[in-house]
């Protein structure tokens, strides 16, 4: 599999904690440039590797084979339909579980996809199979549903102000004018270093177009019955409203006896690697193993 130019955050310690054994059956729910695959693969030796991506592009970079002994598939799936998706294949457990949820390199470096603030359509579409865009939300929700998505999903608290400025704008077709707009109306508020005034309203888009918090509700709800005894699931989240519900699962799944939490404060990327990946500033990695259930 080869890695492209995104760089796969807390890779060591993914497999630290994922701990991959020769033989034993692993899934990397976000494939993306294929970094935490091509890790796992070569710390198993040999076994069976499934990698799920909504993105095609990211799909695209998974034609070069695992190393010797394992053998991989990659699926162009919502990770939400994994556990299905595994049974049409015979697998009803599996020993290991791995989510990467932050946006990938690929999807941020082409503007043309619609997630950057660079001039390109207002899309913001993972699997370009799905109708709903970004573009259709702007341009066709009402002032409150945008105010109201863009506090819940982006935890923007100038939500108001930005529904309204983009209301009365519109039609808005490309995502440089959807930047610069809530850049005009939000600039006086005082901003962590570095971060685009507009970044909250994206991510709110991104979140809703795809879907997000509802897939990883759905992996979360099914994780207790798709890992195997001593099986474990690691999860990297990039910010609180993925955070949080990681964090409570495994926390309410560690006080039912169903896991044993092997990170109980999230681990966090070092001062070296973010200095060499700033995106892996904001990165919170938790992870569980399965216990025995009880008889």
């Amino acid at each position: 599999m080869a890695e492209t130019e995104h760089v796969p955050v807390m890779a060591e310690e993914v497999v630290e904690y994922l701990a991959p054994q020769p033989g034993g059956v692993y899934v990397d729910c976000t494939f993306g440039g294929g970094g935490h695959s091509r890790r796992i693969a070569a710390a198993m030796g040999r076994g069976r590797l499934i990698a799920f991506d909504k993105d095609p592009a990211a799909l695209a970079h998974a034609a070069e084979a695992a190393p010797a002994g394992v053998a991989f598939e990659a699926v162009q799936a919502d990770f939400a339909q994994a556990p299905e998706l595994l049974r049409a294949r015979g697998v009803e457990q599996v020993d290991g579980v791995v989510a990467d949820l932050g946006m990938s390199s690929m999807q941020l470096g082409h503007p043309e996809r619609g997630f950057s603030f660079a001039a390109g359509p207002l899309d913001m579409r993972m699997d370009p199979r799905q109708t709903l865009t970004a573009e259709q939300v702007v341009n066709q929700f009402d002032e409150r549903e945008l105010a109201d998505l863009i506090f819940q999903f982006g935890e923007e608290r100038r939500s108001r102000r930005i529904a309204r400025a983009i209301v009365r704008s519109r039609p808005l077709r490309s995502t440089a004018e959807l930047a610069g707009l809530v850049a005009a109306v939000t600039r006086p508020m005082k901003r962590r270093r570095g971060m685009h005034p507009a970044t909250r309203t994206f991510q709110a888009l991104r979140i809703y177009v795809n879907s997000e918090l509802q897939s990883l509700a759905g992996l979360l709800a099914a994780l207790p019955a798709w890992l195997r005894p001593q099986g474990r699931a690691v999860i990297v989240s990039f910010h609180s409203l993925e955070d949080r519900p990681v964090k409570q699962s495994f926390r309410a799944g560690a006080q039912a006896g169903v896991y044993r939490l092997l990170t109980p404060r999230a681990a966090r990327p070092t001062e070296t690697e973010v200095a060499g990946n700033p995106r892996a500033r904001s990165a919170r990695l938790r992870a569980v193993e399965r216990l025995e259930p009880v008889s």
